[in-house]
């Protein structure tokens, strides 16, 4: 069999845009085939942006998807960039239109009226806001692995970090470049199967964020609302530690929010994460279960150590007669894992500590799925 164009096309169809996650064909990415007579197959890709920094993925993928075409001798793939107007289309394609009126979903900004996808009862994503009411008791490495943990088994994940002043996930996902921006759309970058939003990308390597309440504000809507999420099945947001502006800004962005709050097991954390716990209830959002951290460290003997004592998650999950969803160990390979970028969900999955972030997060996903089924058609008038 000839090769042709339309095999060529057919051949190129299933290839996605490794940011997009979208057909290259489907995107227009795709600008030309040419068979030539050796049986070379030139191809003609126009990338979203110069310098795109998944170019040597995208000439892995189209070259992969040609060279098992029958006949085929090689491929000559080549690249242009899209113009400022292409990028236009395709953003308004994949992200709504920046001239909308007001209220409508399909405006840019939430500010200028674009309403916050997560917010909309019809939306499928699942937001877990990861809470705490102190600092030290490793939420943001909860956060991280349970996203990893979410992503193994099948899930579309993506993570907000709210943590404006103590941001971190970045660092501990081991995401390597910047999001890239198209026509004044975010595209998050990606790591183990999990995209990421923090201000950690846009602040000047140790330099402090030093903003009052309304620059916060705007930092979380744009992470909302100009990033492209692609509607994930969960969206988990890092909390800062307390109960300050961010909080209250995400309970009213995220009026469908899910509230997880992660203590460590002594009596004075957990009466502290009972706060987070209060806010959670003044702002109308539901906790729905405890994550107890550094329950026991295990020694060289075999011994379990309950340095920071015991009991503390159960307790707070008694009384709020929400579910311990699980009590994670005291381990080097985690703390570590969390500095290197390399979560221990990630790279050492048969691992203790692992597999209770994945049982933590099957139990988030299954046994507490919401029970309420939203219709965005029934309105009450």
């Amino acid at each position: 069999m000839a090769v042709t164009n339309d095999l060529v096309v057919d051949a190129l169809r299933p290839v996605e845009d490794p940011e997009l996650h979208r057909s290259i064909v489907d995107l227009g990415m795709l600008r030309n085939v040419d068979i030539r007579d050796d049986g070379t197959v030139g191809i003609l890709v126009a990338l979203t942006i110069a310098g795109c920094p998944l170019r040597s993925e995208i000439t892995r993928r189209v070259t992969d998807a040609v060279e098992t075409i029958h006949g085929v001798a090689g491929v000559d793939l080549e690249f242009t960039v899209m113009t400022d107007q292409e990028r236009e289309d395709l953003r308004k394609h994949l992200h709504g239109d920046a001239g909308a009126s007001a209220g409508s979903n399909q405006a840019h900004g939430h500010a200028e009226g674009r309403a916050i996808p997560f917010a909309d009862t019809g939306s499928k994503t699942r937001p877990l806001l990861i809470s705490s009411g102190k600092g030290g008791v490793g939420k943001s490495s909860v956060t991280t692995n349970l996203a990893v943990a979410l992503a193994q088994q099948g899930y579309s994940v993506g993570v907000v970090d709210a943590d404006i002043y103590g941001y971190s996930i970045p660092r501990m996902l081991g995401t390597d470049r910047d999001p890239v921006v198209i026509d004044q759309m975010l595209v998050p970058p990606e790591m183990w199967g999990v995209r990421c939003i923090s201000i950690g990308y846009f602040v000047p390597e140790g330099q402090a964020v030093i903003w009052r309440g309304p620059m916060l504000h705007k930092a979380l809507e744009q992470f909302l609302t100009d990033v492209f999420w692609d509607e994930p099945d969960f969206l988990l947001v890092d909390m800062p530690p307390g109960t300050g502006d961010i909080a209250l800004s995400l309970s009213q962005y995220l009026p469908r929010g899910e509230v997880y709050v992660v203590t460590t097991p002594q009596p004075a954390a957990q009466k502290v994460a009972r706060l987070s716990a209060a806010m959670a209830a003044k702002v109308n959002l539901p906790v729905r279960g405890i994550i107890e951290n550094m329950s026991w460290f295990t020694g060289d003997d075999g011994t379990r150590y309950e340095i920071f004592g015991s009991g503390g998650g159960q307790l707070l999950a008694d009384e709020l007669g929400v579910p311990l969803l699980g009590q994670l160990p005291l381990v080097s390979a985690l703390r570590e894992g969390s500095d290197d970028g390399r979560p221990i969900t990630a790279i050492d999955p048969d691992s203790e500590a692992a597999q209770l972030f994945s049982s933590i997060a099957g139990r988030i996903a299954t046994e507490l799925k919401p029970k309420k089924v939203f219709s965005p058609q029934l309105k009450v008038i």
